[in-house]
């Protein structure tokens, strides 16, 4: 879980800031918390629009990605200081990352009310009509006597202030768990999953079309996001982002990634569209599924996505039409799941697991047989298609990276490469019993 901070004093000495520091490194084992900076924010002018400022967007981007908000803010005359309010101006203007977000107030103050009343102020504010944010009820944290709370190292001297706040960290990191999960997609039936993209998750970067050809160079431009030697940090590792291109390049297998707003993302773009085995274009990127399938393939789309999407199965894996005795290309989708547990996209690879099948093969000294006791069942469900459950298939989808050459084996199921749709295959008696990982069956 990733939280941001945000001290709503911009002086030299702020005890806001000390305390959302100690919190950030107090509590780093247990939550992540970014301090932002509003030092630079401009002031709020609609006559001066500079919503796509690189400060504006800075602060809107660190608010729109993360799991939850802290505000501390400090009294200024009995109410929230100049500071604070522009830059939620800004964030109700034209941008609203506040909009459902959960958003804990606390506050630090020289004398003994601990900015009570500017954390009321700050709490009507934030459920105004624009803003729109889910702020924690109660659970209030008043610091006061800022001056004396803290020791030269900027820790919190009491341990009983320490211990309540323990607490409340406790019920906002529940809190945001909560709002999170009531706040993502939930489609009923697998017809109701929206491949065109209208909805909003919170990588979603709005203001850019997402079928222009030009998505990737223009969102980058609009988010201000790093590249060359910048550092990422990773869960366990730290690499630039040339050095994550150089990694996911350099895979054995092709990968895609679409988001839980069924939007066609990335792709690891290491080879030419014509001599990939899954085709893809770098002007799909960025557009919604809908929009790289036909529409004869959309309804198995959905099915696909529906099922990952609840659980129904979290690995589907199927072969495409044309394969032969040369090659076995297969497409993985695996269902991406957050820590929390919240449904976050699909990871799709390709690969051709025939070199894979005859080196097995070849050091082991077996070889494939056909089986006449096989039972096809269906990547989807696991389901026995002998039963008459499965659904009729798409069509291939040139476009999305399947090929449309005549197929050299009749009997493969037709797949749209991007969505893992398929048609279940028909009871086929002579066919060996496979393993989806390897490909390679044994009798």
């Amino acid at each position: 879980m990733r939280l941001v901070a945000i001290a709503g004093s911009i002086g030299e000495q702020s005890y806001n800031r000390m305390l959302l520091q100690f919190m950030a490194d107090y509590y780093k084992d247990l939550v992540q918390i970014d301090l932002v900076d509003i030092d630079d924010v401009p002031v709020f002018n609609e006559d001066d629009d500079l919503s796509n400022s690189e400060a504006v967007q800075k602060v809107y981007q660190k608010v729109f990605g993360a799991d939850g908000v802290i505000l501390a803010t400090p009294e200024h005359n009995h109410t929230v200081p100049a500071a604070m309010k522009n830059v939620i101006e800004w964030l109700s203007y034209k941008l609203h990352p506040l909009d459902g977000k959960p958003v804990w107030v606390v506050g630090a103050s020289y004398f003994n009310q601990g900015s009570s009343r500017a954390q009321l102020h700050l709490k009507q504010i934030l459920e105004s009509p624009g803003v729109n944010a889910i702020v924690m009820p109660g659970n209030e944290f008043l610091l006061r006597n800022a001056k004396e709370a803290f020791d030269d190292n900027g820790q919190l001297k009491d341990e009983g202030t320490v211990k309540f706040l323990d607490s409340i960290i406790q019920k906002f990191i529940k809190f945001v768990k909560v709002i999170d999960m009531l706040d993502a997609p939930d489609p009923k039936t697998y017809k109701d999953e929206d491949l065109e993209s209208k909805g909003k998750v919170n990588t979603t970067i709005e203001g850019v079309d997402m079928n222009d050809e030009h998505w990737v160079e223009k969102a980058a431009e609009k988010v201000h996001a790093v590249e060359g030697g910048t550092y990422v940090k990773l869960d366990r590792g730290l690499l630039t982002v040339d050095q994550l291109n150089y990694f996911l390049k350099t895979m054995p297998v092709e990968l895609t990634f679409a988001d839980d707003n069924n939007q066609f993302i990335y792709y690891n773009k290491s080879l030419p569209t014509e001599k990939m085995l899954a085709p893809r274009r770098p002007g799909q990127a960025g557009d919604p599924l809908g929009s790289v399938h036909p529409g004869r393939a959309v309804d198995h789309v959905k099915q696909v996505i529906h099922a990952l999407r609840t659980g129904e199965s979290d690995l589907v894996s199927m072969p495409v039409p044309g394969n032969g005795p040369d090659r076995h290309i297969m497409h993985y989708y695996k269902a991406m799941h957050d820590e929390n547990g919240r449904y976050r996209g699909v990871n799709e690879w390709v690969v051709d697991i025939m070199p894979i099948i005859k080196y097995y093969l070849a050091v082991t000294g077996k070889k494939l047989v056909d089986d006449p006791t096989a039972t096809p069942i269906s990547p989807i469900t696991g389901v026995d298609v002998t039963s008459g459950a499965s659904a009729k298939a798409p069509e291939t989808d040139a476009t999305s990276g399947a090929s449309e050459e005549p197929q050299s084996e009749p009997k493969q199921p037709e797949v749209d490469t991007t969505s893992g749709a398929s048609e279940e295959p028909k009871p086929e008696p002579k066919k060996p019993e496979v393993d989806a990982t390897s490909g390679a069956s044994e009798n």
